[in-house]
């Protein structure tokens, strides 16, 4: 596996992680949340989708040279 690949998958990784932990604070200050398999699927769907950004965003940052 590459480092590019490493790295997006990484990104995915904590977009997931961090979800869960916004939806489990917001479930305990009170506010009515989802049950548990839906947050995980809502959170499966953000780490892709931060996974897909972070692959996609690296090149185009690497071009601009930041």
């Amino acid at each position: 596996m590459n480092e590019r690949t490493k790295s997006a998958l990484l990104w995915g990784a904590v977009g997931v992680f961090a979800f869960l932990v916004l939806h489990q604070g917001y479930v305990f200050v009170g506010g009515r949340g989802v049950g548990i398999l839906p947050a995980i699927g809502v959170a499966v769907v953000v780490g892709a989708a931060v996974a897909v950004a972070a692959y996609v965003g690296e090149v185009r940052l690497l071009r601009r040279g930041r």
